[in-house]
């Protein structure tokens, strides 16, 4: 029982890590911007060069985990994490970001493949739905402390004093003019420890169920002809692109449109979308006991178009509200989306899970395009390009047809529908 406890808490412990260096590129923005002098479209390579990754790494690494099992891939993955951290601490150049973001990315992939099956088997099955929501919420609450941890470490090694604790550290690893850089020494510290602490874990056998499983390439063939995938593919592309759309420019315009110190401000602002996100999952869940999860979902994107006009056109104080309420409008996007595609097929449900986490790439695309038109057209008008994936979304909820139909809860003659996870 305590080894089942460990294993859970290895977990959590790696969502963790997975959100504290997934989520950090939007609030380091404007500090890499102005680090390499960068346009807005160099600028959205770096995330592109992140998420591709999970575009290439999402069904191979499903069938690596099948044949290796999960601490082997789980191992590589950090150790491969490690080696991304590791190459742009030591070369803090424009070029080898790029080189270290995509192998970061291509570890965070692997990692989530393999966790999700591992839980259900550690925990228990009667515990899976609880640890999920734990575990997201872990998730949630390592994206709101990584852009604080990112103000401690560079205000730290700013300050004229040489006896604190993080300038003993790294003032001989970073450049002044690149303290930001710091994370990634940070990074590889973590990176490295997750590594030595799985090589001397021993991993519970995990029997995947069919919904687990990833199937042949035939089967991928066949899925990628049917309309329905295709439809939720674009729709987890379009969620993706949206969520990274919002939170890694939100810094770069409160800076721009308002003068906000990306460091302090616009970190702080990127670190409460990333907590309000969290506070909306639990909301979330109370509203999908009660109602059609395709009349929430439209409502979420209603609310996600408001809130996000308020941020783009309203005064810097909206913005600064407007902002982290967007996230609290996506919240429950994903996990809507990605449950009514599993539930409109018949089979195969777990190679086109694989398929939906490959429409991740929507997060490398879309950031390169509002890039683009922020350098043709201002950051304010790239950013309106979200109303369009934002239109794809709410179009979802129109026509989604599940096989699988919301379970009916009566209250006082009154029918409200849950979603069936």
């Amino acid at each position: 029982m305590r080894r089942k406890h460990y294993i859970v808490g290895l977990i959590f412990l790696t969502f963790f890590v997975i959100s504290f260096i997934t989520r950090i590129l939007g609030a380091l923005n404007p500090d890499i911007i102005q680090s390499f002098k960068l346009s807005l479209t160099l600028s959205a390579l770096l995330p592109f060069a992140f998420f591709i990754a999970y575009g290439i790494m999402s069904i191979p690494a499903g069938m690596l985990v099948e044949k290796y099992k999960e601490k082997i891939i789980m191992f590589s993955a950090f150790a491969v994490a490690f080696s991304g951290a590791l190459i742009f601490s030591v070369f803090p150049f424009y070029q080898v970001f790029i080189i270290s973001l995509f192998l970061m990315g291509t570890g965070m992939a692997m990692l989530q493949v393999a966790i999700n099956p591992l839980l259900r088997v550690s925990g228990g099955e009667e515990h899976f739905a609880f640890n999920s929501v734990a575990a997201q919420l872990v998730f949630g609450g390592a994206s709101f402390i990584s852009p604080l941890f990112l103000t401690y470490l560079v205000t730290s090694l700013r300050q004229k004093n040489n006896s604190n604790f993080v300038q003993s550290v790294f003032s001989h690893l970073v450049p002044q003019s690149l303290p930001w850089t710091s994370l990634y020494w940070a990074f590889a510290a973590i990176t490295l420890v997750m590594v030595i602490i799985i090589s001397f874990t021993n991993f519970p056998l995990v029997e995947r169920k069919d919904d687990e499983k990833a199937g042949s390439w035939e089967v991928y063939k066949n899925l990628f002809n049917q309309k329905t995938v295709i439809l939720y593919s674009i729709g987890i592309f379009a969620y993706v692109g949206t969520e990274q759309g919002v939170s890694y420019w939100l810094s770069k315009f409160l800076y721009t449109y308002h003068n906000y110190d990306p460091l302090t401000v616009g970190a702080a602002t990127v670190g409460w979308f990333w907590g309000m996100m969290s506070i909306g999952c639990l909301i979330g869940l109370a509203l999908l006991k009660l109602f059609d999860s395709r009349k929430i979902l439209s409502a979420a994107v209603v609310s996600a178009a408001m809130f996000l006009s308020f941020a783009l056109f309203g005064s810097g104080k909206v913005a600064l509200v407007a902002f982290p309420m967007v996230g609290f409008s996506l919240s429950v996007m994903w996990s809507i989306v990605f449950s009514l595609g599993l539930n409109s097929i018949e089979s195969h449900q777990g190679s086109f899970a694989g398929i939906l986490c490959t429409a991740i790439i929507g997060g490398a695309i879309i950031q390169l395009i509002i890039g683009w038109l922020g350098d043709m057209f201002g950051l304010r008008n790239g950013m309106l390009f979200i109303y369009l994936t934002l239109g794809y979304l709410f179009t979802i909820g129109v026509w989604a047809k599940p096989i699988i139909t919301n379970k009916t809860i009566k209250i006082k003659n009154v029918n409200f529908t849950t979603v069936n996870k």
